[in-house]
């Protein structure tokens, strides 16, 4: 007995969109009902927007030094008052926005890039796995300002030796992430069907073992953004970061050690940025960690 089909082309295709909308649908729920993620990705954002539009609403110049009206109060003239050079201090906040974020995004890139590159073959290749393993380790036996310090010391103050450095320092952490996330994916029957059909070691590594360790590594990438600007600005305030007169938030605060008890203004914007900024990216990384995890119940509301 013959059973026709009534399904066509078009109602499959029809299925299938209607599935991606509910798919969408339970993805901005999901992401709703996370109070850290959304309260991280609004921090960001107004982070984002202060970085881009305070720079050119400013009437100021960050690096224009105006003497006679040194150390002012904050006031409607000056947002932020003034610095010890007569700086606009809204001014210098403001670029040092894009400076201190610019590092943070760039270390978070190249750091998420080796680490992965440097976690996976880790995996893969008990010989490499040894090699790199043990590098890690070297790296990671110093406190993280120091070992930026001593690279700092060597390659000079420039924003991108900044760079360079706290990448440096924070690449171990992703690459173990990484390599114990393909460790237990290696194991799997799949990988070795795979290595039966004769499938080559590149297609296995970036085709079936990197995308199941995408979350944790989006993950650890928003920590070390965190982590990045704090160091940047631990480099900066001790003297081997940004140089001078470009702004950072690290080194504005530099300047205001010297003057806390008279310009407390110097300190405590910079300061109440980097807590935002910091504060901003940890909720963000929080929330970010229970959506992407299948096990945590705040990610299946």
């Amino acid at each position: 007995m013959e059973v026709k089909s009534n399904i066509t082309i078009s109602d499959i295709s029809t299925l299938k969109k209607d599935i991606k909308k509910e798919r969408r649908q339970l993805l901005v729920k999901r992401f709703l009902s996370n109070k850290s993620v959304v309260m991280g990705s609004v921090t960001l954002l107004l982070l984002g927007l202060f970085a881009l539009i305070a720079p050119l609403v400013s009437q100021f110049s960050p690096l224009e030094l105006d003497p006679a009206n040194r150390l002012l109060k904050p006031s409607s003239d000056h947002l932020f008052g003034t610095d010890n050079f007569g700086r606009d201090l809204f001014s210098r906040v403001a670029h040092g926005a894009q400076v201190s974020l610019g590092v943070g995004i760039s270390v978070s890139i190249l750091t998420g890039i080796i680490g992965t590159v440097v976690g996976l073959y880790a995996a893969y290749y008990s010989i490499l796995d040894h090699i790199l393993m043990r590098i890690s380790d070297a790296l990671m036996a110093f406190p993280d300002i120091l070992l930026a310090v001593a690279i700092m010391a060597v390659l000079g103050p420039q924003p991108m030796n900044v760079v360079i450095a706290v990448t440096l320092a924070k690449i171990p952490v992703v690459a173990r992430i990484v390599r114990s996330s393909a460790l237990v994916v290696k194991e799997q029957t799949y990988i070795e069907a795979l290595k039966a059909q004769g499938a080559g070691s590149l297609r296995i590594i970036w085709k079936h073992i990197l995308p199941n360790t995408v979350s944790p590594l989006i993950v650890q990438i928003s920590y070390v953004f965190a982590i990045a600007i704090i160091l940047e600005a631990s480099l900066s305030f001790l003297g081997a970061g940004i140089p001078a007169p470009d702004p950072s938030w690290g080194n504005i605060l530099y300047d205001g050690k010297i003057v806390i008890y008279n310009a407390w203004w110097m300190t405590v914007f910079p300061g109440a940025f980097i807590i935002f900024a910091v504060l901003g990216l940890n909720l963000f990384g929080d929330g970010l960690r229970d959506l992407l995890d299948p096990h945590s119940n705040k990610s299946i509301k």
